[in-house]
């Protein structure tokens, strides 16, 4: 069963095309990275997947059940969390007052609640007001309600924001976590090399199309984006012979005496590295493939590009 489903869905605002035939297919327990540009479209698509607003044409479903505004089951949407970029909070409550608050909606226990702020670490501050917290504190806190009644479905917007190295690691800890219990996740952000390596696919929408869908792997093959292989050495000696060496197989960019980058494609990188390895006075050799950043540039790129020309 997906964990969400958007089938030939439209969203017009006025005269505004927000969304424009959107297909994408979530299996349960996957974690979706959704990028795009501000105006991209990705709050539209979080606002049908969560039930505030309805498509224009098209159909969604959530966890099996068809997705109706208004029309939402009880036993659906206690099954759904959602931590937004802006975490709004009542201030005049603590932080244990605003999980009572929200525990009660989704009738979970004064347990689960203790042990949520816990595991965000607010329970040292859980009788404190909201109004006291910093941004980091208040991201956790929103963390903790979307986590609430052991949600099936995670939608998350930028949900790092705030958050210290120390408490981000944390965050990671708990995503990890909730993969392995079979969790969907929808997970935005702008910060690329953040959720590169945490998401298992990633979706790229520009202005309000999909445009391209899959893992880093898919993505990276279908593109054929060069590979990077970084060498390290003391190569003053022998530079020339090593910089002809290497231009056998890609571009050349000799950083330093005792560094070279050569952009090689995929295909290549196999009998390239295997060449390199046997330079004289080569120290280090590591081979990093384009990074999502790259890759969603690139994207942008051409499709800005086919749009003026069609």
């Amino acid at each position: 069963m997906a964990g969400v489903e958007l089938i030939d869905v439209h969203k017009k605002f006025a005269e505004t095309l927000a969304l424009d035939n959107i297909n994408l297919s979530i299996p349960e327990g996957l974690v979706l990275g959704l990028i795009g540009h501000n105006g991209a479209g990705k709050s539209t698509l979080f606002k049908l997947v969560l039930g505030l607003i309805a498509p224009t044409s098209g159909s969604i479903r959530v966890l099996g059940q068809v997705r109706e505004p208004g029309r939402t089951p009880y036993e659906l949407q206690v099954q759904i969390g959602y931590l937004p970029e802006v975490v709004v909070l009542y201030g005049q409550l603590t932080g244990r007052e605003v999980m009572d608050y929200f525990g009660r909606l989704k009738g979970t226990s004064r347990g689960q609640r203790k042990q949520l702020l816990e595991k965000v670490g607010l329970g040292p501050v859980a009788n404190k007001k909201v109004k006291t917290y910093s941004r980091g504190m208040r991201q956790r806190l929103g963390l903790a309600q979307a986590l609430l009644g052991n949600p099936r479905l995670l939608v998350m917007d930028e949900p790092t924001t705030g958050l210290d190295p120390i408490a981000a690691e944390e965050f990671y800890d708990i995503i990890d976590t909730l993969r392995s219990e079979d969790v969907t996740i929808i997970w935005s952000s702008h910060v690329l090399s953040e959720i590169e390596s945490r998401v298992d696919e990633v979706a790229v929408l520009l202005q309000g199309r999909l445009i391209a869908t899959g893992t880093m792997d898919q993505i990276r093959q279908r593109i054929g984006l060069p590979v990077t292989i970084r060498l390290s050495g003391r190569f003053e000696s022998v530079g020339e012979q090593v910089k002809a060496e290497c231009a056998r197989y890609g571009d050349v960019d000799v950083k330093d005496a005792d560094h070279i980058e050569i952009r090689v494609a995929d295909a290549k990188k196999i009998k390239a590295v295997a060449a390199l390895a046997g330079i004289p006075s080569l120290t280090d050799i590591q081979v990093e493939p384009p990074s999502l950043e790259a890759l969603y540039d690139h994207i942008v790129s051409e499709q800005n590009r086919s749009d003026r020309d069609a």
